[in-house]
């Protein structure tokens, strides 16, 4: 059983929430089973999931090992963005953890996907048809290979920078230069080993986001980031080095600026790429209803960025 510890710097949240934002590869629900099956203590002491956890407590994860390697078909709704014989491009809902993974085997894309496609078997038995992954609060587009030719070359073209993504966030602050590029390697924190930094010795990946200031908000900017690179949390993290955290963010940032939010305002907007038949094609991910209620709310009027 895998056991990973936190130790809680600013109290005040609920138990599950504080976790699953700690732990990423957990959804809500997920970290939700464990505290019921007593996998979760805080400081040697099994709490409730709405327990409100206090600035230096411990809290332990312990995490079964999967019951089973192979992930499952589960009829979840899926909203298809486009389809085809090789490929299946899909407007990821936030809360929704790509693949399964430990303490967390069900309701994830993988298994929605198994079910709308029950011949998918590429990729591996985990992981089947996943090219490229998203945060769990992170909605937005996200491509699926059903087959083995259309996998190798979709990771063909990830490898090359061929495939470019536009993000939606928005951040704290008015962020300067309202257009740039942030060019700084990640690595993972090496005080926070479940969170990743923006570090300059040790094992780092070089990392490059490009941003642009589309409006500027009552002390926030909503911007669209460009990852170059494909680094875990790249564009949280990078925004946040440059003192200007995604809002709602509460790893890379503070909940406590989250507008209403109940995760961060992260969404994987646009995507362009060379199907694997070879025609060039254009996605884009209409906005969710609790981002575009924030935007509203900030007075932006979200349909002149042509959503």
């Amino acid at each position: 059983m895998e056991t990973t510890e936190l130790t809680v710097v600013t109290g005040g949240e609920r138990l599950d929430r504080y976790v699953s934002e700690h732990l990423p590869d957990l959804s809500r629900a997920a970290v939700q089973r464990l505290i019921e099956n007593g996998n979760i203590l805080v400081a040697g002491r099994v709490r409730k999931a709405s327990y409100r956890v206090q600035a230096g407590e411990t809290i332990s994860v312990s995490i079964p090992p999967p019951e089973s390697s192979i992930a499952q078909p589960e009829t979840i709704p899926l909203d298809i963005i486009h389809e085809d014989e090789n490929v299946i491009v899909v407007n990821k809902p936030a809360g929704m953890v790509v693949h399964p993974a430990a303490g967390h085997s069900g309701g994830t894309l993988v298994n929605a996907v198994l079910a709308h496609a029950p011949n998918l078997n590429v990729g591996g038995v985990e992981r089947p048809g996943i090219v490229h992954r998203l945060d769990s609060e992170t909605s937005g587009l996200i491509v699926v290979a059903k087959n083995d030719a259309a996998l190798r070359d979709l990771q063909a073209q990830f490898k090359a920078r061929r495939v470019h993504k536009t993000y939606l966030a928005l951040v704290q602050g008015p962020i300067k230069p309202p257009r740039g590029k942030i060019d700084a390697p990640i690595g993972r924190d090496p005080k926070h080993r479940q969170r990743m930094a923006v570090v300059t010795h040790g094992t780092t990946r070089e990392s490059v986001t490009i941003y642009r200031t589309i409006a500027n908000l009552e002390g926030c900017t909503l911007i669209e980031a460009e990852p170059q690179t494909g680094r875990t949390h790249q564009i949280r993290v990078h925004l946040a080095f440059m003192g200007f955290p995604v809002v709602g963010d509460a790893v890379y940032g503070k909940r406590k600026n989250a507008l209403g939010l109940t995760r961060h305002f992260l969404h994987a907007w646009k995507l362009a790429l060379t199907l694997p038949d070879g025609r060039p094609a254009d996605f884009t991910a209409p906005l969710p209803e609790d981002l575009r209620a924030v935007l509203e709310g900030l007075g932006f009027d979200y349909a002149a960025i042509g959503m």
